[in-house]
């Protein structure tokens, strides 16, 4: 089937200009001021005036097999239904593990990953949790990594929070050195996903793996960098050297406490992060646990995928972002951060991943891997 996008305003993330964009079974096959339909071939043609065309949004940090179970087993988050990506404009995920590395496994969410593809979405995974040693499905995660196409690192392995295993620098730089090898073997970014916590200098185990060994800050990815004032000021400056992703989903929960991602956005760029430093992420079906100052459990909320196209909205139409600056958080970025190829772009020969949005952000048409997803 060959869709033709007519006089659109397409944003590759960056703006293009009003172009036409043609796909064909999975793939962009041209962008063109004026794209004439194949002669003698049936084309779905969408008039796309007054509307955006950009690329399908990635959200690379979602509980996909369901998140939670801090508070016992009636805490525990449901698993992730392709209605919520549709509804987000979401068309690649990077599903993980969280906080019950137990009785949850790496095995499940490598199905989730598979049923996903089946339905006609992109998605891949982390190995790990929580927990270090890190749960894996071979026993090594190096052998997780290059052996399965569907994992490209470990995650989500908590640090600065009283529900992590607290491992030494040791252990994290082991677990770090260990992806990045398999990352290279296997062709893949063997990057690792950090969960920060709420302890005072959150980011120290990272800076120490990097000065005691030959790793870079570009081996992590640490998220929930917006979930107080002191973690984020200290993300202003690691920034800088290293990616810091922000979880949309945790806000308006904790408006006191979490600093809200357009804003946030907006400070990274005023304090000289690089653009391409920061993505954001929806840590969808995650739980999103408020605790008293002795660690029980007050409330618990759950993320969603939407999240993320509410944030970038409002950092351009509140905060005055350019709208190709705030699309790379969630397209181009996380597709170059995490090595997923043809994603992240409008551009021919990439994956016919396309999302078309009117002036208030509503979602018009969804378009994942070539074929239009219902809303």
């Amino acid at each position: 089937m060959f869709t033709l996008f007519k006089n659109a305003q397409v944003y590759t993330p960056d703006y293009s200009g009003k172009n036409d964009v043609l796909t064909g079974g999975k793939t962009i096959l041209a962008i063109g001021d004026h794209i004439e339909p194949p002669f003698g071939i049936k084309v779905n043609v969408i008039d796309c005036k007054g509307l955006s065309l950009v690329p399908g949004l990635i959200d690379s940090h979602v509980h996909i097999t369901g998140g939670g179970g801090e508070g016992g087993p009636a805490s525990r988050m449901p698993e992730l239904q392709l209605s919520m990506m549709v509804e987000g404009g979401v068309t690649t995920v990077i599903g993980c593990l969280g906080t019950d590395g137990i009785t949850r496994s790496v095995e499940s969410v490598l199905m989730k990953v598979k049923t996903l593809r089946a339905l006609g979405v992109s998605a891949w995974m982390y190995t790990g949790a929580y927990q270090v040693p890190t749960p894996t499905i071979t026993g090594d995660i190096a052998k997780d990594i290059t052996l399965f196409e569907e994992i490209i690192g470990v995650g989500e392995v908590a640090i600065s929070d009283h529900r992590s295993s607290v491992p030494s620098v040791a252990e994290l730089t082991r677990i770090t050195a260990h992806a990045r090898v398999a990352g290279m073997i296997g062709g893949k970014a063997g990057i690792i996903n950090m969960h920060m916590g709420d302890a005072k200098d959150p980011f120290r185990p990272l800076h120490d793996v990097v000065a005691n060994s030959e790793m870079g800050y570009r081996q992590f990815i640490p998220t929930h960098c917006n979930r107080n004032h002191y973690i984020f000021e200290d993300a202003k400056e690691y920034g800088k050297m290293g990616f810091v992703d922000i979880t949309t989903s945790s806000y308006p929960y904790d408006p006191d406490e979490e600093i809200k991602p357009s804003i946030a956005l907006k400070q990274l760029l005023e304090a000289g992060v690089p653009a391409d430093h920061i993505t954001f992420t929806s840590d969808g079906c995650g739980s999103l646990p408020c605790f008293d100052r002795e660690g029980r459990l007050i409330k618990i909320d759950m993320g969603l995928p939407s999240s993320i196209l509410r944030e970038i909205k409002e950092s351009v139409l509140i905060e005055k972002i350019p709208l190709g600056t705030a699309l790379k958080v969630a397209t181009s970025n996380p597709a170059g951060i995490l090595k997923l190829p043809g994603k992240g772009q409008i551009r021919e020969g990439y994956d016919a991943d396309v999302l078309v949005l009117d002036e208030n952000f509503n979602i018009i048409h969804l378009m994942a891997m070539g074929k239009i997803m219902t809303l």
